[in-house]
């Protein structure tokens, strides 16, 4: 994960769910994700697929108007893409997997943007499909952002998070008494 926003929701989720596979919806506390707040959602699963029911105000503005009660795959303008997003947010359901994303996006005026969404199940009252949370963020405010909107957007990257795999770093234990390492490579100033 590269960007800040992403990195701030998985962290707080993966602590949240233990040795669980997903936390409840009700855990979620908005002000422990302050600072990844605007680029934060919380997708429904209905008939229809995915619907947002909260959207970041940054999120928001990246498409120029309030993501509430809108399709997630309507993100995207062609239908290739649209079941592409279908796809992988059943597969975050079923599998109880989070989902990392490289986006490459381009505005209504042909600027481009590079974004990663996070997708992260969610339990909704102990039942699994009914929600997930999720972050779409671009590694900087882009300096159009609320003059321009994004017009398309196609995933270049996938990674999955599969549950029982941890990605926490263990803490590296200093090791004393032994030499550094140190290697000579052959070759001089020229």
């Amino acid at each position: 994960m590269k960007n800040t926003s992403t990195r701030l929701v998985f962290e707080y989720w993966d602590a949240l769910r233990g040795e669980r596979s997903a936390p409840e919806r009700g855990e979620i506390e908005p002000g422990a994700l302050r600072h990844a707040l605007a680029d934060t959602f919380v997708l429904e699963n209905e008939p229809i697929g995915p619907v947002f029911r909260l959207a970041g105000t940054r999120l928001c503005a990246l498409f120029g108007q309030e993501l509430k009660g809108r399709a997630f795959s309507a993100l995207w303008p062609d239908v290739g893409s649209q079941t592409e997003m279908r796809r992988l947010t059943q597969t975050v359901m079923d599998e109880s997997a989070g989902a990392v994303a490289g986006m490459a996006a381009e505005t209504a005026t042909g600027a481009p943007v590079y974004l990663e969404l996070l997708l992260l199940p969610l339990r909704y009252r102990g039942r699994t499909h009914a929600r997930m949370l999720g972050a779409l963020s671009a590694s900087a405010a882009p300096e159009w952002l609320g003059l321009d909107t994004i017009e398309s957007m196609r995933m270049i990257s996938l990674r999955m998070l599969w549950p029982g795999i941890s990605l926490r770093q263990p803490a590296a234990t200093p090791t004393r008494g032994q030499p550094p390492k140190f290697m000579v490579l052959p070759g001089g100033r020229a």
